[in-house]
């Protein structure tokens, strides 16, 4: 169906135990959106991403990927839709051990049956389209900690995912390393059609790259607001919105990249 959604959360409450982290958690993600999941901290932004991609499961509800639920799969058709995902995770998750190119051959030596020689011109591949073109050998302790996010997101990409899902993906980077990972994050959106889920509290990238956003709300425990940050910005009535989204003193949003 045309207006089906590539993602849908469906009431889907995150608990620990007894202890609901949030109630009623629904969204629609449209194919080659970026949809970020934002709100201060401890309010379950990453455990929401972690229920998503079958890290954790939901306490109640549904989540759904081309109309087909995530939970009640089998383990094949679950494995199926795993496939495809890509995951950064906040510090990168590179193996120290392995350079950068052992990294991302990982996934495409566990999960394709590709010969070596083609492996390595995918890497070199992924690689460059992250801007690391000639850090095939190095090490991650060898390079920056936006290269190492950089790097994460090659790894991430390795299996031509439909869906990358990132856990805070601008923590500890500098505004200009920050930037240039979100004009990345847009070209992956624009050029391949990549659906993306993205944690963060960061609002610059927040007002940069976000097409639909939802506020989980620490003190309601729910979801206060769902919708393009610059809308919300300008048109929500609700404070606990209002304050998170003019944190410094911002009356307008960032400029778009």
């Amino acid at each position: 169906m045309a207006d089906q959604p590539h993602i849908e959360l469906k009431n889907v409450d995150l608990a620990y135990g007894d202890f609901v982290v949030m109630r009623d958690v629904s969204a629609r993600v449209a194919r080659g959106q970026v949809f970020v999941i934002m709100g201060g901290s401890g309010c379950g932004k990453s455990t929401l991403l972690w229920n998503m991609i079958g890290l954790q499961t939901p306490a109640k509800g549904d989540i759904l990927y081309d109309g087909k639920s995530f939970l009640q799969a089998d383990d094949a058709e679950r494995e199926s839709m795993e496939r495809k995902f890509g995951v950064l995770f906040q510090g990168g998750g590179l193996w120290s051990s392995m350079t950068l190119a052992e990294n991302i051959s990982l996934p495409l030596q566990e999960h394709t049956q590709l010969a070596d020689d083609e492996i390595r011109r995918i890497v070199r591949l992924k690689l460059a389209l992250v801007g690391l073109k000639g850090f095939e050998d190095f090490y991650p302790s060898e390079v920056s900690g936006g290269m190492m996010k950089r790097a994460g997101l090659a790894r991430a990409m390795a299996l031509d995912p439909e869906i990358l899902f990132f856990d805070e993906p601008s923590a500890g980077l500098d505004p200009i390393t920050s930037r240039r990972l979100d004009e990345l994050i847009l070209s992956l959106r624009d050029n391949l059609g990549t659906t993306v889920v993205m944690v963060t509290h960061e609002l610059d990238s927040i007002f940069a790259v976000a097409d639909q956003a939802i506020f989980l709300d620490n003190a309601s425990r729910t979801v206060k607001a769902t919708g393009n940050p610059r809308d919300l910005l300008r048109d929500t009535k609700d404070p606990a919105v209002r304050e998170f989204l003019t944190r410094g003193g911002q009356k307008e949003p960032a400029k778009a990249i």
